[in-house]
């Protein structure tokens, strides 16, 4: 599987470890809030903000397609049954529309068993450091939003300064895909002057420029291969997921 979708499995079983737990403990303000910021934070502020293109876009037969589904079938299985005793009617109106098993009633499950070796601290602690740089660019993006320098993110090509620590955090990934930007460009070296940077990651600068190209029709991504791809109008993926 892709690293991200490892990571979102990795952050799962975390939370199978100790949502059991506040059960046994009794604590269940501290399960609730753990779900709801696996929920708002890991999920909807980023995991599903980064995998929406390739839910849209890649062909339906892509292995990042294919492992999103497969992650986002994990993903359905254990939160309805965790949040089961919390929303009581939510959790069983989401299990009775998707038709998701052989129980008549998500009240009548289990927790699912997650197993042990989808928790990986070193890939945890990779995308820490991810998560960290995507932070500063997004950063970096929204003042040139402000500014009426761009509209949307995928009109950005940002040049990202940092140690090469992140470097090898990013090493096999798109960092483009990961910034939601059409384009993006790392360099192992200190932020020159001007750079965008966050107090409390003073080590990574920012400078965004303008992707350069045109706007494909599909993604909406700006690239210089739109329109010479064999479909006008289009990229590369798109023009192949289209044929």
């Amino acid at each position: 599987m892709p690293v991200l979708e490892r990571w979102v499995l990795h952050r799962l079983r975390e939370l199978d470890v100790s949502i059991r737990r506040d059960i046994e403990s009794y604590d269940f303000h501290g399960l609730f809030t753990a779900l709801h910021n696996f929920c708002a934070v890991d999920l909807s502020a980023f995991y599903f903000d980064l995998r929406k293109d390739a839910l849209y876009c890649d062909r339906a037969t892509s292995k990042r397609r294919r492992a999103c589904r497969t992650v986002l079938d994990q993903l359905f299985s254990c939160l309805t049954a965790w949040l089961a005793p919390i929303c009581c009617f939510t959790a069983e109106e989401a299990w009775w529309t998707r038709g998701a098993g052989p129980e008549a009633s998500v009240h009548l499950r289990v927790f699912p068993e997650l197993p042990a070796s989808w928790r990986d601290e070193a890939l945890a602690e990779r995308w820490n450091r991810l998560r960290d740089l995507r932070r500063v660019v997004t950063g970096a993006i929204e003042l040139e939003r402000a500014a009426k320098r761009i509209g949307s993110s995928l009109q950005a090509h940002p040049t990202v300064f940092a140690p090469a620590v992140y470097a090898d955090a990013v090493d096999g990934l798109d960092l483009a895909e990961l910034a939601i930007t059409s384009l993006a460009t790392l360099r192992v070296a200190p932020p020159p002057e001007g750079a965008f940077v966050l107090p409390d990651l003073p080590e990574i600068g920012v400078v965004v420029g303008a992707a350069e190209g045109e706007k494909c029709e599909r993604c909406w991504r700006v690239l210089p291969e739109v329109g010479h791809a064999g479909e006008a109008g289009l990229c590369g993926r798109c023009a192949e997921a289209l044929a």
